[in-house]
């Protein structure tokens, strides 16, 4: 086995987490929640969005976003309220694990990633934390818009929130419409001219 062959293991594992539900979701009813790798996707654009008004450094809060919740290949994803019963393995050695068998350089990265995140001291950390928990309560504001009853995971994320630009965001969040992005788009239609506008008819 290569180094290269620990690196294919990897990615196959990282894909998992587009299998893996948000399971906390599952305790406020909503049937068929966002997956973990779904979750980190937008935790990555909104840790880039803090980086930049913190004056951080934006890709790597993305990296450490990307990479916050690859741990749970292993562990899933447990809710708030599971954790009062089961203790997991860190998530620093589960990455050990993970990484096993790959070229040092990749290993050291991914190693090194993950542990700044957890520790949560750097600016690019603390934009990445507060982007997961202001994703969360993004998501949360979309449920609620779906009817489902979020409140109290929109205040537990509004709460934990500790750089002055994620307050800030999440405060526009919890006023803002979802779908006013579609809504509001300009029409591209008007600026083109008759011969280059398609119908809409098959």
């Amino acid at each position: 086995m290569t180094d290269f062959d620990g690196i294919a293991r990897y990615l196959f594992e990282a894909g998992n987490l587009k299998r893996i539900p948000r399971a906390g979701w599952l305790f406020t009813q909503v049937q068929d929640p966002e997956s973990v790798a779904e979750h980190s996707h937008r935790t990555a654009v909104i840790a880039m969005v803090l980086a930049a008004l913190e004056g951080a450094d934006a890709n790597r809060a993305a990296a450490l976003a990307v990479l916050h919740d690859a741990a749970e290949t292993r562990i899933g994803d447990i809710p708030f309220i599971g954790r009062k019963y089961l203790q997991a393995a860190s998530a620093e050695t589960i990455t050990a694990d993970q990484t096993a068998g790959m070229p040092v350089a990749v290993a050291e990265f991914l190693a090194g990633t993950v542990a700044e995140f957890e520790a949560k001291d750097s600016p690019k950390a603390r934009c990445a934390s507060d982007a997961d928990k202001l994703e969360c309560l993004v998501q949360a504001v979309e449920y609620q818009h779906s009817g489902y009853r979020t409140e109290e995971w929109i205040a537990n994320s509004r709460a934990s929130l500790r750089t002055e630009s994620a307050r800030q965001i999440a405060e526009a969040a919890l006023t803002a419409d979802p779908l006013a992005w579609q809504r509001n788009r300009p029409n591209a239609s008007l600026h083109l001219p008759r011969h280059q506008i398609r119908s809409c008819r098959p």
